[in-house]
């Protein structure tokens, strides 16, 4: 892997392809006017991939996806989803993918049912077996108008349509929202299922843990660039780990000089038991030194853990992170 300074770090496992990829993406730029929302992203998610697209508002996720579906028609870059142009072939690609956008816009006079009927429709094609067993799992009451439902029940309506459809992609941007905690299970067994039938899961969202729970990789998108790309478990394994450990006070102080003298930033504290410790951030290949250091001088209770995906995303939306 070579990564050079200021580009996005991406991750692949060894001979893999871009011609696999489902969702390729690359050096998207899209402008709205004066306004420059993407400006050079890129994007890779091969198939059967639950692949969280990170970001908070604002960072470009939505205009992404909107392009992917045809919605939005770029300014420069290279988008192919199931190997076709969004831009000319927007018709086939939403009929083999489904989306649920965040803020779901139905049709008032219509019940549940009568949305599903024409979202169906509109796909031409439908699994009502598993629709209507999603409508039993979600809890949803389809005879109800639409104008009655609460955000949460309308987010159920296209959630249902887009989770038993017979697609290959799903593309969900934020689709928990106005979801209770009982419903995001539910809506994360379903995606785990989905999953292990072969369908391909771009989860755009803002909420780390839905995205640690059920992603196994993650894109990291920054004011519409990507600043980091990968599996979870290999961005992890590249990050700093946290190591803390627990001493009497002059240990500390030593071990504490000593490892500052390294170039290491530590962090000390006292407990009111008369015992100290200390924390800091260590890169991987300095970890067998510092643990080797910590245990010589006797410290107990040595934790090492490897980054979070909250430590991912935050070093790059942490105040000063660049």
């Amino acid at each position: 892997m070579t990564t050079t300074k200021g580009s996005p770090r991406f991750l692949r496992s060894a001979g893999a392809q871009r011609a696999a990829s489902v969702i390729e993406v690359s050096g998207l730029v899209k402008e709205f006017g004066e306004v420059t929302a993407l400006r050079g992203l890129e994007l890779s998610v091969e198939p059967g991939q639950v692949h969280g697209f990170l970001g908070p508002n604002g960072a470009g996720k939505t205009t992404t996806i909107r392009t992917l579906l045809g919605l939005c028609r770029r300014t420069a870059g290279e988008v192919r989803v199931l190997g076709l142009d969004p831009g000319q072939s927007s018709a086939e690609i939403n009929r083999r993918v489904a989306y649920v956008p965040g803020d779901v816009h139905l049709w008032p006079s219509f019940t549940g049912s009568q949305v599903l009927d024409a979202l169906a429709g509109l796909r031409g094609d439908r699994d009502e077996p598993a629709e209507r067993a999603l409508v039993e799992r979600f809890g949803l009451d389809p005879t109800k108008r639409i104008r009655t439902y609460s955000k949460g029940n309308r987010q159920k309506v296209a959630l249902v349509a887009a989770l038993s459809a017979p697609v290959e992609i799903l593309l969900l941007d934020e689709p928990t929202s106005g979801l209770d905690p009982l419903m995001e299970r539910v809506f994360g067994d379903c995606v785990a299922q989905a999953a292990a039938k072969g369908r391909t899961v771009l989860l755009s969202s803002h909420i780390l843990s839905e995205v640690d729970h059920l992603c196994s990789h993650v894109t990291i998108v920054k004011d519409g660039r990507t600043v980091e790309s990968g599996s979870l478990a290999s961005l992890r394994h590249l990050s700093a780990s946290a190591v803390t450990a627990r001493g009497a006070g002059d240990v500390i102080d030593d071990a504490a000089e000593r490892l500052g003298g390294w170039g290491l930033e530590v962090t000390r504290s006292s407990t009111s038991a008369g015992t100290s410790s200390i924390e800091l951030s260590v890169p991987r290949d300095e970890i067998p030194r510092v643990l080797g250091l910590l245990a010589h001088e006797g410290l107990a209770d040595i934790t090492c853990a490897t980054a979070s995906l909250e430590d991912l995303f935050l070093r790059h939306y942490d105040v000063g992170a660049s």
